[in-house]
């Protein structure tokens, strides 16, 4: 059994994670500044504290004067295009998601001189936002190899955010040994997601909008730009093998079936042979014209492919959101 710490356990992703290593038989405790949308965190501990402040981080990091075997860092202000790609939430992006970056890292850093051993491996979940936008303006044709990601020129501040801070765990990592894994996660979605309020994404979005649209849909951009998106299982699987993996750099993880909006949308409306006339919003937040994760390094690293196909994902997560909105 491995003592566990899931930064970010109230999260979509992090509340996922918290069941899925309590099922594994693991101690888990869970920080957030507040708790899953949906359902009680299934976390043996789970602390409501804000880790910008440092000392709610040496708290959340030191478990009875000893260090935890493995930390999940997925605390992060984040969002959908509604959020991440106007501008206006930029300065608190990067000061809130640097903030507890820093503190994790140097205060796990000061535990480990403290206790004389660095036992602790630490997970980044960074993101497909890294990837420099000139690769990603042809919709059919968009190139995410990881080695691609320099010369940076993301689309978004939060992308800049997630690359410096990629390079911030690295630099840890060489200066102070703390063995890291980083993720650049693709669109994960699934049950349990937010899908309002104004932080949701667009799987997530997009099945409230064909659920409460009765005979128009409006979709940001012109619905060619092109996406991939994983399933919040296959995600967990990857993210698990990635952690028992001796794999350093950063890695996809993410799936490459690709597809345009306005077909993803299609998607979503078979799922009830609903028909809703498609209004396109052009000066709507769409982010980069195409994207989708290269599994090249994933597949050759830990043999991985995700097993959920989108259709299969989609109307799991549809029928879950159907079910709350109708209560």
């Amino acid at each position: 059994m491995k003592k566990i710490l899931v930064l970010g356990a109230g999260g979509f992703i992090g509340n996922a994670l918290v069941d899925r290593l309590i099922k594994q038989g693991h101690y888990v405790r869970g920080v957030d500044l507040k708790h899953p949308a949906f359902n009680i965190s299934s976390a043996i501990e789970f602390l409501l504290m804000d880790i910008r402040n440092v000392d709610n981080m040496k708290l959340a990091i030191n478990i009875d004067g000893d260090s935890f075997d493995e930390i999940y860092h997925l605390a992060a202000d984040m969002g959908g295009a509604d959020y991440i790609f106007i501008g206006n939430h930029d300065a608190d992006i990067i000061s809130n998601n640097i903030t507890m970056t820093v503190n994790l890292l140097s205060e796990q850093t000061k535990l480990n001189q403290i206790l004389g051993k660095n036992k602790t491996k630490i997970f980044y979940s960074s993101s497909a936002c890294v990837y420099p936008q000139y690769n990603q303006n042809d919709p059919d044709n968009p190139d995410c190899k990881e080695d691609t990601v320099y010369p940076a020129n993301p689309d978004s501040d939060y992308g800049f955010e997630k690359l410096f801070s990629e390079r911030l765990f690295k630099a840890y990592a060489r200066n102070y040994g703390i063995p890291v894994r980083i993720a650049r996660y693709h669109n994960v979605y699934g049950p349990l997601s937010v899908y309002d309020g104004g932080k949701e994404k667009a799987p997530a979005a997009l099945c409230r909008k064909v659920l409460q649209s009765q005979s128009d849909i409006l979709i940001y951009g012109d619905g060619k730009q092109t996406r991939s998106f994983l399933y919040i299982d296959d995600a967990l699987d990857a993210t698990l093998l990635l952690m028992d993996s001796d794999y350093e750099d950063a890695v996809n993880i993410g799936s490459e079936e690709m597809i345009s909006i306005n077909d993803f949308v299609d998607m979503i409306m078979s799922i009830e042979d609903k028909s809703l006339n498609k209004i396109h919003n052009l000066q709507g937040p769409t982010g980069v014209r195409g994207r989708t994760s290269n599994n090249d390094l994933i597949k050759k690293i830990l043999q991985w492919v995700p097993k959920i196909t989108l259709k299969a994902g989609i109307t799991n997560t549809y029928r879950f959101i159907k079910k709350h909105i109708e209560a």
